[in-house]
């Protein structure tokens, strides 16, 4: 029995010690299909039917949303390794629903470019719109994955498997978390100024 109860807890250390570098390979093969994304699209810019324009405004409200989740979810992690559970919970919460928010605003900012005649796909499409509509819904998944994973980091928050001293899965959680948000501000920043 004793036996047992020191090889679960070796099989536990193990598998802590391999969760982070493994989310960390997995954001750097993000990374290296998002650089694919950007350069196809920078390939492209030279097509003489490249068409330029505005980011929509929805997008610059998304930025906004996606940055103040991030900054409550390192105070939420703050918050608990100082023991103020409730504190920590509530910009969680707030993390996530930031997070909704960013997915609303990305697909106003999807209808905004179709309300002035510009379509992912169609005899109306171009190429510049077909790129920037592309990458945006692929981090748009990326973000909806988050979204999933901060709903069981809420989730396990509720059943107290977080503490001051092991809090791995927020840890974790809010890596991912950070990086799409990361993702989205090279994404913006590259739009905004490559035209």
């Amino acid at each position: 029995m004793i036996e047992e109860q020191a090889l679960k807890q070796e099989y536990i250390v193990a598998q802590k010690k391999s969760a982070k570098p493994m989310l960390w390979v997995s954001m750097i093969s993000m990374v290296m299909f998002f650089a694919g994304l950007t350069s196809a699209y920078v390939i492209s810019m030279k097509r003489e039917d490249w068409v330029a324009f505005d980011l929509p405004e929805a997008f610059h409200t998304s930025t906004f949303l996606i940055l103040a989740s991030s900054i409550s979810l390192i105070l939420s992690q703050r918050f608990l390794k100082q023991n103020k559970r409730q504190l920590s919970l509530i910009l969680l919460i707030t993390a996530f629903f930031l997070g909704i928010g960013f997915v609303w605003q990305q697909y106003i900012g999807f209808n905004q470019l179709k309300s002035v005649g510009l379509f992912f796909t169609g005899p109306e499409s171009t190429v510049s719109t077909s790129f920037i509509i592309g990458i945006t819904f692929m981090h748009v998944i990326h973000v909806i994955a988050g979204i999933i994973v901060l709903l069981v980091v809420i989730y396990n928050h509720f059943k107290y498997k977080y503490k001051s001293d092991d809090m791995l899965g927020l840890e974790l959680g809010a890596i991912f978390w950070h990086f799409v948000d990361l993702l989205w501000i090279y994404l913006f920043f590259f739009f905004y100024f490559i035209r």
